[in-house]
């Protein structure tokens, strides 16, 4: 179980890795910067960071299964997204590029449709990924 823990803790590590740089990568090439905010830019970036959030509860809790860890992770983006109602990630924001990118700037309900874009098709990845490994195992 430990080498199956460490496998699905590496995956997520690189999988988080992945999403950001490509979320970094359509800013750069499409936007030119990280406050660019085209259509592109915003919404393929919103569900990227939701990605790289999902894999990030995978690395925390690897036993858990890919139905719980995408909820889990689908709700925390909207806990964030709804707590920029509040004003204090836009304030903070002001001070740090960091916590600009990880809590946001302005609560915008169209991330909220977007967040589950991009946990989705990871849970029904490592679904998949999961179903094979127990076939593997039981031949």
């Amino acid at each position: 179980m430990l080498d199956t823990t460490r496998a699905v803790r590496i995956a997520a590590v690189l999988t988080a890795l992945a999403a950001l740089a490509l979320a970094f990568g359509i800013r750069a090439l499409y936007g030119g910067t990280l406050y660019s905010n085209g259509a592109l830019q915003q919404n393929s970036g919103t569900a990227l960071y939701a990605s790289a959030l999902y894999a990030g509860v995978v690395f925390v809790a690897p036993r858990r299964s890919p139905l719980v860890a995408g909820a889990w992770a689908i709700g925390l983006c909207w806990l964030i997204e709804l707590f920029q109602l509040s004003g204090v990630p836009h304030e903070l924001s002001q001070y740090s590029i960091l916590l600009r990118l990880i809590l946001g700037d302005a609560f915008d309900w169209n991330d909220m449709l977007w967040y589950p874009v991009g946990v989705v098709p990871l849970v029904l990845v490592e679904m998949l990924a999961r179903t094979r490994g127990r076939r593997v195992q039981e031949t």
